[in-house]
């Protein structure tokens, strides 16, 4: 067993985050289950168009956003961020201020879905790309939003230069996060392509979050860059992220991390500083969860799933909400999702099947609902997806924002 002394030594050199992965005779059932994972992120790319959905991503943001709030203690309710997507702040300064948090986290995800196929794994895994993301998303709050409990404001992009504990964990020594980060990124960006490189992507969150190289913020920028990582490798086609299941199983999550940050623990614990046993259970986490989120999201793409689902939307529309939706529109709006097309208006028109006036007035009312989407009064149409509507279309996505839906 590792000494007491040898625990309350700092860290303070690149080689005490070893291992960055598991040993090689230790690596087969995790690469059996990143091996599973890409072929379940294979079907559900045949499902959906790069590109396409975009309203789904646009919500799924908001579902990020809200679960990265969760995790870390700062909760927003969903129907407060969709207020705050149609510039409706609390009143209630905290609240407000949790609600720009969650803007800028929607806009800062979606600046990296915008770039991850276009930058290459060397930028991906760099320290500019982690300093990017914390100056990205924190530069969109104004400074009172950024003042730290301890004094001080967070600088967005600025690695810290003080030494830190997190829980029971002492950070590495500021003074050695440069060459830590330096390190991490040339293991990390220079794995093979293929499954080792996802089993890496799971390591690299941990030791990222054992660095701690920021004063604040470093949860929210690990997250985000695993979402990034995952993007890149193209498993998640941009329709599901880790954050929603690091956020539905925060307890282990924040176990596990906290598991992987202990020393070693005698000669039957690998060779490196760091619990090598303990980085295998937190990547076998990971891959786990990732694995659920990514055939949940294929189980609810299904094309006939949908088309009873969206039927059974637009009778509650038109039998309880009544505010001009006919359920007739059902073949349409499927149609629209099926194709993950945009339409002109005269199109959508047609597939409605009725005379201009009443079709016409069935688009302004689909629109109005948030069943269509559109970019100008006479644009193109696309399947829309309000949180009212999460509980027929996607059942348990969000099971938070579907209590609250209307």
């Amino acid at each position: 067993m590792a000494s007491k002394s040898q625990k309350l030594e700092p860290y303070d050199h690149p080689a005490q985050m070893e291992p960055l992965l598991p040993a090689e005779h230790k690596l087969g059932p995790l690469l059996e289950r990143a091996h599973d994972l890409q072929r379940a992120a294979d079907r559900l790319a045949g499902l959906c168009r790069s590109g396409a959905l975009a309203e789904l991503r646009v919500l799924l943001r908001a579902m990020n956003s809200y679960y990265s709030n969760k995790i870390e203690g700062q909760h927003t309710l969903p129907l407060e961020i969709e207020q705050a997507l149609h510039n409706d702040y609390s009143s209630d300064a905290d609240k407000a201020r949790r609600q720009r948090l969650a803007l800028a986290h929607m806009a800062t995800e979606q600046q990296l879905e915008g770039q991850w196929h276009a930058w290459s794994d060397a930028h991906v895994w760099s320290p500019q790309m982690v300093c990017d993301i914390h100056q990205d998303l924190f530069a969109r709050l104004p400074q009172a939003d950024r003042a730290l409990n301890e004094g001080g404001t967070l600088e967005p992009g600025a690695l810290r230069a003080r030494d830190v504990s997190v829980g029971v964990h002492a950070a590495p020594s500021w003074q050695a996060i440069p060459s830590m980060l330096q390190r991490w990124a040339e293991f990390y960006g220079n794995v093979r392509r293929g499954e080792l490189q996802i089993v890496a992507a799971c390591a690299s969150h941990h030791r990222l979050a054992w660095m701690h190289p920021f004063r604040d913020g470093n949860g929210r920028v690990a997250r985000l860059h695993a979402h990034l990582a995952f993007g890149k490798l193209g498993l998640t086609n941009g329709i599901w992220s880790p954050l929603r299941g690091f956020a539905r199983t925060h307890e282990a999550y924040y176990a596990r991390l906290a598991a992987a940050d202990a020393p070693r623990a005698g000669d039957l614990d690998g060779r490196g500083n760091l619990s090598e046993q303990a980085l295998v259970d937190w990547i076998g986490y990971v891959l786990g969860l990732c694995l659920d989120q990514c055939r949940f999201m294929t189980g609810v793409l299904d094309l006939d799933g949908m088309k009873h689902r969206i039927a059974a939307c637009l009778n509650f529309e038109e039998s309880v909400v009544r505010q001009g939706v006919r359920a007739t529109s059902s073949r349409a709006l499927h149609y629209l999702f099926a194709t993950q097309a945009e339409l002109e208006r005269s199109e959508f028109k047609a597939l409605l099947g009725l005379g201009d006036r009443l079709a016409t007035a069935q688009v302004t009312a689909l629109l109005r609902r948030g069943l269509l989407a559109t970019d100008s009064p006479y644009g193109k149409l696309r399947f829309g997806v309000p949180q009212h509507a999460l509980r027929f279309y996607f059942p348990n996505l969000w099971p938070e924002a579907e209590a609250g839906s209307a």
